[in-house]
């Protein structure tokens, strides 16, 4: 079987209340916005540290003590003074929120450490941050705060121990711009808090003030590695589907390229028939890529507002029909590389290049642009606009016009009115909103998905926040908590929720918007699997987004799912048209082969994504499992894992399900034990099927005969398993994994009872990618309690369709030898090998 594996999503239970947290004070955000208006406060919670173990006279003192100190600091008394201060008692501490400097809780938070010296027995930590907050009244009509930033402010200070001050990263890099406090800030990396939010943070202390030590959670392993790694295939997991699983909302990084002909032409049904490939187009004059500007200053900030004006610049000429735009995560590639304009537009297939520079510097701007026709490589037109910082999207669009005016394109009323679209008045919110997209571009494939997505969320929160009418902000909020919740991630009603507002709040801001019907059309795919409604919906985003590849992508994907294998592959190649680089969509197109187990075809689709990014340990391992597959050949599996961890050791966790996949197709146990060590506590994901670190345990155990580990690993797996069965009972992959953990443990009939119901409740007509998955899996389940007959009936059903089930899987794979001496299935197996 491919493997059950996947941890899509965490243990989710009754502690699970962020997400909640966050729905409450996002849909209050959405539909009381009258009364309830986000204000960016800057943070300080405290709290006294093992107040639980004293008693209850020394709790009142402490406490009393506390509040004595904190009221008597300058920087309490000025903001009280000042009516800028909200201070909410927390049972063993208290939060100020102040609203007028990030310095107010820094500074407050240094002379209460300073106040402390005279009392130590009273030991505290303290946490700072900046972030949105509604002001509101509680049951009994009292002042309160909700939002996001109290939520953060709290998981900051968690991190800490007695004595520290723990900043957020974002709070560190505001101080940071100021001299007087750059010395006494010390970062401290990233740290996983409750949740699944990963938080970056800073350790202030100054002399004997505050705690230089690092907390104990980060010398507990807690910290999360900073350098990125590929996530790769699932180890006995049907790989197809983990990175499938990528596919509904990964689509935030596509970006542009198709003439509206083009796009009404894929989406009629009389023409979605499968085909030949089309042939190349000829290049067209009114082709262009916009590359990344460069930014002359040497501040972060001014990073974000160089890549956010291409962006921009970018996004308006792919509105325009009568151009051929290239899309974002192509251009984004040549990012710092040499350039030599001849052979960038014969890679991107167009006759343009534009370039440019931004500076900004004391409230001012200067962008410098010049259009290349790459043909000759000679300019065509340069020109410099200086202006008011505030004014430069105003500057962008007259930039557009003048650019759309070079290369003679048509410009109707409606795409010019389109330009002039401004997407916010507030640059810190824009700047938030791209270092979001940043992330978000760089989290596909990437080790630590789970940790940028919630990062990107934080982000873009931060920027609805600054700036409630950020219409663009909602429509990325959207698809990352789509993301999230695809994934498996976080599979709850909370997050489901949190998209709803998001999607809602987006096409009420701008109800004729084509990226209101795109979320919308990417949300009721991913999240509700209506594939009519997400078809109409790219229809009408289709026609305002001429040059728009996630159109194709999602077609290709919805394709997919109805089981219109032929029809994803021609419209995912269409997608790859308008975004040539975006080696995303090449695996895709390779997967979708291998599932049809045209494992040829697939693999010129994969030395296609090495050709662009060779070193990739990801891609690497994915294009020798395609031998593993095919051929049942694990040799070219074990020399791409062996070498990518010897480049680079770190890579180890990113590549742990398919290195235990190795070790069990080779019968390998010292190879299942290296695996298992080096993978994460999330354990696995594959396509929204949550496969906890424990099953991985218990499938390693069976195959090498440890029968009392494997019952003991099945049984914490099921209790994790079982609290998101009890939580939601009609989620039929978390119910399957429940039938196969009941196989295991010998429970026949309820094993049987969980299969059939996860089937009944997503049969193939619903998803033929996860349909046929939970197939294969109902014939596991049979197999493992020892039913030949409807095991062999299932396996048969699963092969017949394009899946996970191949010929090196049956072959090799230890889950499968209960049926190794039945004739049938030597049978299915010979019919698969290779001819």
């Amino acid at each position: 079987m491919g493997s059950p594996f996947n941890l899509d999503a965490p243990a989710r239970g009754g502690d699970d209340d962020s997400g909640r947290e966050l729905a409450r004070s996002t849909t209050m955000s959405a539909e009381q916005n009258s009364e309830l208006q986000l204000e960016i406060g800057h943070l300080l919670l405290i709290d006294v540290v093992g107040y639980s173990t004293l008693l209850v006279n020394e709790q009142i003192e402490f406490l009393q003590q506390l509040n004595k100190i904190v009221r008597g600091t300058g920087r309490f008394l000025a903001a009280e003074a000042a009516g800028k201060l909200v201070r909410l008692p927390t049972g063993d501490g208290m939060a100020l929120i102040f609203f007028r400097s990030p310095e107010e809780p820094a500074q407050c938070a240094l002379e209460i450490s300073q106040a402390l010296k005279s009392v130590p027995a009273l030991q505290v930590r303290m946490g700072v941050h900046s972030g949105p907050v509604n002001q509101v009244q509680d049951v009994n009509d009292r002042s309160n705060i909700a939002g996001a930033g109290i939520n953060v402010a709290q998981r900051v200070m968690d991190c800490g121990d007695a004595g520290h001050i723990l900043l957020s990263k974002h709070v560190a890099d505001d101080l940071a711009q100021y001299r007087h406090w750059r010395p006494y800030l010390h970062d401290l990396g990233e740290c996983e808090v409750k949740h699944g939010l990963r938080l970056h943070i800073a350790n202030l202390c100054k002399e004997d003030l505050g705690n230089p030590r690092p907390p104990e959670k980060l010398t507990r392993r807690h910290r999360w590695q900073q350098k990125s790694q590929p996530n790769i295939r699932p180890i006995f997991a049907p790989r197809w589907p983990k990175l499938a699983l990528y596919t509904a909302l990964a689509l935030s990084i596509a970006a542009l390229g198709v003439s509206v002909f083009v796009v009404m032409h894929r989406l009629s049904p009389a023409l979605s028939r499968a085909g030949p490939d089309p042939a190349p187009s000829p290049i067209s004059d009114k082709s262009i890529a916009v590359l990344p500007f460069q930014n002359l200053a040497d501040d972060k900030q001014n990073s974000y507002l160089a890549e956010g004006i291409q962006d921009e610049i970018l996004t308006d000429l792919a509105k325009v029909a009568d151009l051929k735009v290239i899309s974002r995560t192509s251009v984004m590639q040549y990012t710092g590389a040499e350039r030599n304009v001849r052979d960038i537009a014969k890679e991107l297939g167009v006759a343009h290049i534009l370039e440019g520079t931004v500076q900004g510097s004391g409230g001012r701007v200067r962008i410098n642009v010049q259009l290349i026709n790459a043909r000759t490589d000679t300019h065509v037109w340069a020109e410099h606009y200086d202006g008011e910082l505030a004014d430069v999207f105003a500057l962008q669009s007259a930039l557009s016009e003048k650019i759309v005016e070079q290369l003679k394109a048509k410009l109707s009323p409606a795409e010019k009115a389109a330009m002039g679209e401004q997407p916010t008045r507030n640059l810190v919110a824009y700047n938030l909103y791209e270092h979001a997209k940043s992330i978000l571009s760089s989290a596909v494939f990437n080790f630590r998905e789970k940790e940028k997505l919630f990062e990107a969320a934080n982000l873009l929160q931060e920027a609805i926040g600054r700036d409630p009418g950020f219409f663009l902000a909602y429509y990325q909020l959207a698809r990352t908590h789509d993301r999230l919740y695809l994934l498996g991630i976080d599979h709850s009603d909370a997050r489901l929720a949190l998209a709803e507002v998001a999607v809602a709040t987006a096409l009420r801001l701008r109800p004729d918007s084509a990226e209101a019907h795109l979320a919308l059309a990417n949300h009721v795919y991913s999240a509700k699997r209506d594939y009519d409604r997400a078809r109409d919906e790219l229809a009408i985003a289709g026609l305002k987004l001429p040059n728009e590849p996630l159109v194709f992508e999602l077609l290709g994907y919805i394709d997919r799912r109805q089981g219109r294998w032929a029809e994803a592959v021609r419209n995912l190649k269409r997608a790859s048209e308008v975004d040539p680089r975006n080696f995303f969509i090449l695996q895709q197109i390779a997967l979708a082969c291998e599932n049809m187990r045209q494992f040829d075809e697939a693999a010129r689709a994969m030395d296609r994504v090495l050709l662009l990014i060779p070193k990739d340990a990801g891609s690497r391992v994915e294009r020798s499992l395609i031998e593993v597959d095919a051929r049942a050949d694990t040799k070219p599996l074990q020399a791409a894992i062996r070498s990518v961890v010897s480049e680079d050791p770190n890579v180890a966790g990113g590549i742990a399900e398919n290195w235990l996949f190795l070790g069990l197709c080779q019968r390998d146990w010292k190879t299942t034990a290296s695996a298992l060590d080096a993978m994460t506590s999330d354990g696995c994901r594959m396509e929204g099927v949550p496969f906890p670190r424990s099953w991985c345990e218990a499938v390693a155990a069976r195959a090498r005969g440890d029968s009392e580990t494997m019952r003991a690993t099945l049984g914490r797996a099921r209790v994790e398993i079982g609290r998101i069965v009890q939580e939601q009972p009609n989620y039929p992959e978390a119910l399957c994994v429940l039938g196969l953990i009941d196989a295991g443990l010998g429970h026949r009939e309820e094993a049987v009872r969980e299969g059939k119901r996860a089937v009944e409740l997503l049969p193939l007509s619903k998803d033929s990618i996860n349909g046929a998955l939970l197939i294969e899996y109902l014939a596991l389940i049979y197999a493992w309690c020892g039913d030949n007959d409807h095991a062999i009936e299932q396996l048969t059903k699963a092969a017949n369709v394009p899946g996970d089930v191949n010929y090196g899987l049956l072959k090799l794979h230890p889950n499968w030898d209960p049926l190794r001496g039945d004739p049938r299935f030597a049978s299915l197996v010979a019919s698969l090998a290779p001819k």
